[in-house]
Formats: C-alpha cells, structure tokens, sequence
C-alpha cells in the first residue's frame, strides 16, 4: 500500500497538534497519560479519550513494518502499471461505472473531478473496498506517535482519530485501517479525513468505510480542495498532475492513476 501525505502534512498537522506535544520515546503508557491530557484540552470528551485507549499497547509489528518500508516505487512505471491496471480491475471498475452512473453524476457536478480518476483511484486504493485494513487505528497511530522517528505528525493523526469518533462518524471498534493509519475506501489519513470528509448520503455523518457516496465524494472534494481545475486534462505535465501530488506524491503511482483512468474511458470492442 502505497503511504501518502506524511512528508507533506507535517507543517499542515501541527496546528491541531497539542499545545505542548507529548514526549515521544520512553514509558509507552506514561506517553499515552501525556497525550490524553493534552488531547482533553484540545476539546476531545474525556469519555472518548477513556474508551479509546482502554488496554491500548504498542504494536510491535506496525513499528516493524514502518522501520522496513522502502520505495515502492523504484520499478518502473510500465512495471508498475502493469501489476495495478489489470484487465479484472478495469472490467470491475467499468461496471462500477455503470452501477453507480447516477451517484458519479453528482460527484462530478459539485466538484469537477472526473470520474473515472476518482474510480481509478478507488479501485486502485482497496479493489473497491475489498481491502481497507484490519488494524485498529488507534492504536497503530498511538504506537507510530510514541515512535520518535515522526511523533509530530502520528500525534497529529491520532489527535484527528480521537475526533473521528467524539464527532460520531466511526466508533472505536469501527475505526480499523492499515499501517499507516489510513482509513476507509480511499484510505485516507485522519486529518485528511477531517478535512475532506463529505457527507454525500445525508445521513449527518462521514463514512468512509461503508458509505460509497461519502468516500466518492470525499475523494474528488480533496482533489477540489487543492486546486483541481474542471475540464482540464491530469496527464502528466498538466496543472492537474500537479494537484494529485496531494493525493500521492509519487509520479509513478500518478501515472498509473492517469493511465487507469483512460483505460475507463476507452470503448469496449
């Protein structure tokens, strides 16, 4: 799975961080005491703070995993292609096309985004919500934040979870991801998902697990949000290319979006 935005929410994260940042390293549950402190200053209900990191422990394996990680984009980008675009996906995601012809309709009238990037990237992202993680997020944000290596930003993330559920979009039992932190659908981090998050089916909440208008619309409102401009083509070299480096900063995995997203538009023999 592809990690986004980490490099470049740092400086955007610490405005919502805590006052005085917990002290990463040392003591597991002395940094969690720490941390909800501050977090309860900052407005979070004592009650989802108490909840949330109820028998929390570290995650050795997401630690693991983080210190691992490597570029996955060092293949080249027909390699890379190649394994991402493939003909069930593309079959799959034309039907979805189809399927859900009236929701894009919508999507594509507010926010300009086309859609079939916006499906490339959900298909790309989880097989269309086939894969969104089984971690809890909580605790793997909890676990990267006492990780010296990026506390600003994982406290900024997991100061952003805490909200996800005191505002009630997702308990703490449903507030699952993968090893980042990412959430739902289109995996975004929680201070994504606060910022962009839509609530397109009404329901008074964002749920970018289970609601397919809500991670629709939430995808493109990111993209919107950054400057995407309507009607303007996104290969590479456009102003738009540009703009989905706020989704992903890697060209390759752009290119391949771009790429899956003509394979959509292109006729059936």
């Amino acid at each position: 799975m592809p990690a986004r935005f980490l490099a470049a929410l740092v400086l955007s994260l610490l405005s919502i961080l805590p006052a005085a940042a917990a002290q990463c390293g040392g003591d597991f549950q002395r940094f969690i005491g720490q941390f909800s402190r501050e977090a309860k200053a900052k407005g979070i209900p004592a009650r989802v703070i108490e909840d949330a990191f109820d028998g929390i422990e570290q995650d050795r394996k997401v630690l693991a995993f983080d210190h691992r990680q490597r570029n996955t984009f060092k293949r080249s980008w027909e390699d890379y292609a190649r394994t991402r675009v493939t003909p069930a996906r593309v079959k799959r995601a034309k039907n979805l096309l189809k399927r859900h012809a009236k929701l894009f309709d919508r999507v594509e009238q507010r926010f300009g985004v086309p859609r079939e990037l916006v499906m490339a990237i959900w298909t790309m992202e989880t097989d269309n919500g086939g894969d969104t993680g089984k971690l809890p997020v909580v605790k793997t944000l909890a676990t990267l934040a006492h990780d010296c290596r990026r506390t600003e930003l994982f406290q900024g993330e997991l100061l952003a979870a805490l909200q996800i559920i005191a505002r009630g979009d997702l308990s703490k039992r449903e507030l699952l991801g993968a090893y980042a932190g990412e959430i739902g659908q289109t995996q975004f981090l929680p201070s994504s998902y606060i910022k962009y998050g839509v609530d397109f089916d009404g329901d008074g909440h964002v749920n970018l697990r289970r609601s397919v208008p809500d991670v629709l619309a939430s995808t493109a409102n990111l993209l919107a949000s950054n400057g995407w401009q309507r009607g303007a083509s996104f290969g590479e070299g456009t102003q738009n290319f540009q703009v989905m480096r706020e989704w992903n900063r890697s060209e390759v995995y752009r290119k391949t979006l771009h790429y899956f997203a003509e394979q959509l538009r292109a006729r059936e023999d």
